[in-house]
Order: structure tokens, then sequence, then C-alpha cells
């Protein structure tokens, strides 16, 4: 009875608002079973638009890396009297390391040979030099990297609010392009959530801001070039891998779609020009602009990358 009545109401809610508003709801109602009304995880399923675009942020959105959170970290060490900073180049490298924390813990290490001298002074000597997942286990060192993180975060937001890193260039173009399509959207990225929704709602504004899911930072144990972050998008937004297209800028953020068995589009960005990307679907400079002389990445090009 209780499963003749939800096929009843089925029918009417669609009669009411169309089919298309109904398609998410009747597929998490399906995953109800018939003997007693439990819940089970929602199936994975076909997007209406049979397509949803994954952005990453730092480097696919905007170019924030060297003028945003590079800024912001050297700030940070400023604050805190550290005699070190990181160039442009070095940043670069650094790069290389998925996640601020991570990126921070790599450099103190040692990583590729940049820092010398160690930790700062007071955490030159640890209970143990082990780490996880690219964190400090001991906890003085762990509680520095987190602090320095919380406030690098908190400027790059005044700074991304002020309105001194641009979009890239088609970003907004292909965003309104798939709004008006019912594309689904989201952005999985290693930066700070609130970091990223600061972006994406300064520089798009309200509107489209309410149209993204957001899946970032510390949502996954692993990250990027591990694909936690996209298969957890697919499984949260209920989408059909073979329908996602991911746009990402790095070598590391492209394995990680690949690996997640989504299609990927790559944009080249300023510290990702030289990187391996092997298995990319596309590869472009960036999503352009119609008569920008340039390329110029449309809604039907992601749409052909499945």
């Amino acid at each position: 009875c209780h499963w003749r009545a939800f096929m009843i109401n089925r029918f009417r809610l669609v009669a009411i608002l169309g089919a298309s508003v109904c398609t998410r709801a009747f597929t998490l109602l399906e995953a109800v079973s018939r003997d007693g009304l439990r819940l089970t995880s929602p199936r994975m399923m076909a997007t209406p638009a049979g397509l949803a675009i994954l952005f990453d942020c730092d480097g696919v959105l905007a170019d924030t890396e060297r003028d945003g959170h590079r800024v912001s970290f050297n700030r940070v060490f400023e604050e805190r009297g550290f005699d070190f900073e990181w160039t442009v180049e070095e940043y670069g490298r650094m790069c290389e390391v998925g996640g601020g924390k991570e990126r921070m813990t790599a450099y103190l290490n040692g990583f590729n040979g940049y820092r010398t001298s160690g930790w700062p002074a007071g955490y030159e000597s640890p209970t143990t030099e082990s780490l996880t997942k690219g964190l400090p286990d001991d906890p003085r060192r762990l509680e520095l990297v987190r602090e320095l993180h919380a406030r690098k975060t908190a400027l790059f937001q005044e700074l991304i609010g002020s309105g001194v890193v641009p979009l890239r260039p088609g970003v907004l173009r292909v965003v309104d392009e798939a709004i008006a399509a019912e594309v689904p959207l989201a952005v999985c990225s290693t930066s700070n959530e609130a970091a990223v929704r600061t972006l994406v709602e300064t520089l798009m504004g309200p509107e489209r801001y309410a149209r993204f899911s957001f899946f970032c930072g510390d949502v996954v144990p692993r990250k990027k070039p591990q694909p936690d972050v996209y298969n957890l998008a697919a499984q949260e937004m209920g989408l059909d891998k073979s329908e996602c297209v991911v746009i990402e800028d790095s070598g590391i953020g492209n394995q990680a779609a690949k690996s997640a068995g989504m299609a990927c589009l790559v944009t080249k960005s300023t510290y990702t020009e030289e990187e391996d990307f092997s298995g990319a679907d596309r590869i472009v400079s960036e999503l352009g602009e119609p008569g920008g002389g340039g390329e110029c990445v449309m809604l039907a090009d992601l749409r052909a990358l499945l």
C-alpha cells in the first residue's frame, strides 16, 4: 500500500512540477525499500543535462597561487618574525604538494632542499619526526602549522575580497552557459572551504554562488592526486561519473580526476605550464572568450569529452 501510494503521488508531482524538478528527489526516494521504508544510500543517476562540471579552484577559477596564496603565506611568515619567505619560483615548486598545511610542513622539513635550517626556534626538537597524511605527529608542530594556515586563510579572504585577483578568461561564460542548461556545478579543491566560498561569491556574485556545491579542504582524508574529493562529489551529488567533466590546472589534479574515472580538461596556469598532464582528455591555455584570438572552450566542447 505504501509503495502504491508513493507511485501515485509521484505521477501527481511530475504533472504539477515537471520531470526535471522532480528527478533528483525521486532518485532519493526510490532508494527506500518496500519492506519498511528503510532509507539506503542514493544510487548514481544520470543528470538531466547529461553533464556535470567539477572545477578545481586555484589556478582554474582564478590564478590565485602566485598573487593570492603565496602573498598571504609570506604575510603570515612576516607577522611571526620568521626569517624566510616564498619567492615566485620557489612557491611554484611547493605547489607540487597539495594542501596549505601539508605544503608548510614539507617546506620546513626540507622539501626539495629549500628550507635548510629547519623549523623555527622553539620547534627544533619534536617528540617525533613522523608524519600522518603529510602533517606532523608532534603536537606542537601540528598546532603551529594549523595556526599559520588559519591566519593565512583570513588574509587570503581579505585579499580576494578586495578584488585584486580576477577570474580567469572564460570562467564566468562557461558557468553562465552551464547554469542556463541546468548543468550541476561544484568546486573540488584542497584549499580551505571558507576561502573557496569567498572567492566564488565575491568574483561571481551570490546568484551564481548559490548554484555551486563545495568539496574543499579536509573534507576527505586523502588529497589530490588521490581521487577522493571527486569520488565524494559524485556520491554526494548523485552523479554518474561518466557524465562528469573535471576542469583542472595541475598534474596532480589531472591524476585525481582520471583516477576517479572522470573526463578532465586541463587549463594550464602560471605554475603548471611544464607539468605532466598524461591522460588528460584535452589541454588548453585557458577557457577563453569568443573573438579573443585564442582557444575558446564552449559547453558543447566539454560535453564532447564524455
